[in-house]
């Protein structure tokens, strides 16, 4: 079980006296526009030389942002897709999940995480979560493993790693592949290790809500092994590598050379727009602290050995839905990560869980709250989303 605390949160970042904002000022839950703003020369230059070259699926700007996706993310091999979803399953595809296999993963997580699974006509056996992290309870999964389990998925959610070192040394023993779900963890790292770089693929997408995030769809699989990233190669190419001749059935799931360019004008700003998030995930705890909301809002673990990428910002509090009401009012833009877990989903009634099955998912999923982080977040705004909330519960500095 992870440790988690606040220690390492930082002590001496203090939040500013800042003019107060508008009593109904709105502000966005990701400002894309802003970001937009303060690279918009090079992406419009990328996007021009592109459109010059007419080459527009595959060919080299993929084949760069490939190689510097792989140097960065400590990987042999980055093979580019159509969307975060494709890459989770062509993952699956290349060790050749079939029909009546078992793949082991989370209930608190994005559809396609299970979708994936189901597509292939295998089937998605959950466990629940470690309250603490809302990732996937690495004590619950060989309870779960039968036979039939060709695969574990953890997902790093919400930016933080799972605990992979339990899952990696069960994997082994049991010889079941490590698909990382790392859609919302670009950049994060696990024991001083890139996630998505640790198991035998890691899963990456490129929506533009993500924290590296494109024009549209974008999908990436990461793997050290030499034969699964030609496998992988030709899944997303129709099964082909040369023209009309097919290896494999495969499927249609490359990357667009326009998204490969934005993508390679956004990628060398991620450090510091990660940076940026974990000052405002910093600032929002000591905001939290000074409205002494500590015994009614839990804020997002943090542990030494995890890097958090924030892709989402989620608190844990009582009367959620009323709170989400109340900040509305007041302009303040929320999400919840995620309302109803997989399991109670219909779309996985035929699997059979039943309310009850997975009691830390079900009650996190009533009481998680995404609140707007990102680089371009003001202090002024997060001032105004904390108030708003310590006014809630009535509470104030």
């Amino acid at each position: 079980m992870i440790p988690v605390s606040d220690k390492n949160a930082r002590q001496d970042v203090v939040p500013t006296a800042v003019k107060a904002p508008p009593k109904r000022a709105q502000l966005p839950f990701l400002d894309l526009q802003s970001q937009f703003e303060s690279i918009r020369e090079e992406v419009v230059s990328a996007v021009t030389r592109v459109l010059e070259s007419q080459h527009f699926i595959l060919g080299p700007e993929v084949a760069a942002f490939e190689q510097e996706l792989s140097k960065a993310l400590d990987l042999k091999f980055a093979i580019t897709c159509a969307s975060g979803s494709d890459a989770l399953l062509l993952a699956l595809m290349a060790i050749e999940v079939a029909p009546g296999d078992e793949i082991i993963t989370t209930p608190f997580t994005f559809v396609a995480t299970a979708g994936s699974i189901a597509r292939l006509g295998a089937r998605p056996v959950f466990v629940d979560i470690d309250p603490g992290t809302y990732n996937i309870d690495p004590r619950l999964i060989e309870a779960a493993l039968t036979p039939k389990t060709r695969a574990v998925i953890p997902v790093h959610l919400f930016g933080m790693s799972a605990d992979l070192d339990p899952i990696l040394e069960l994997a082994k023993r049991r010889s079941v592949a490590v698909i990382e779900d790392a859609a919302q963890a670009i950049g994060a790292r696990y024991k001083g290790r890139q996630v998505g770089s640790i198991g035998t693929f890691g899963c990456f997408s490129f929506f533009p809500s993500k924290n590296l995030g494109g024009a549209g769809d974008g999908g990436m699989v990461g793997t050290n092994d030499a034969v699964l990233a030609d496998r992988l190669s030709l899944l997303r190419t129709h099964g082909s590598r040369t023209k009309y001749e097919y290896e494999l059935i495969g499927m249609n799931s490359r990357l667009d050379a326009l998204q490969a360019a934005i993508l390679r004008v956004k990628f060398p700003h991620l450090s510091s727009w990660t940076s940026g998030r974990q000052r405002k995930a910093e600032r929002y705890r000591v905001l939290f602290r000074e409205y002494h909301l500590d015994p009614v809002v839990k804020l997002p673990p943090t542990a030494p050995e995890y890097f958090h990428v924030f892709n989402q910002f989620v608190i844990r509090v009582k009367k959620r839905d009323q709170l989400r009401t109340h900040l509305q009012k007041a302009g303040i833009p929320t999400e919840i990560y995620y309302p109803k877990p997989l399991h109670l989903q219909p779309a996985f009634a035929y699997l059979g869980y039943k309310q009850g099955a997975f009691p830390h998912a079900e009650s996190v999923s009533n009481e998680v709250l995404a609140l707007p982080v990102y680089s371009e977040l003001e202090d002024w705004q997060q001032d105004a989303i904390v108030e708003a909330i310590g006014h809630f519960y009535g509470v104030s500095r």
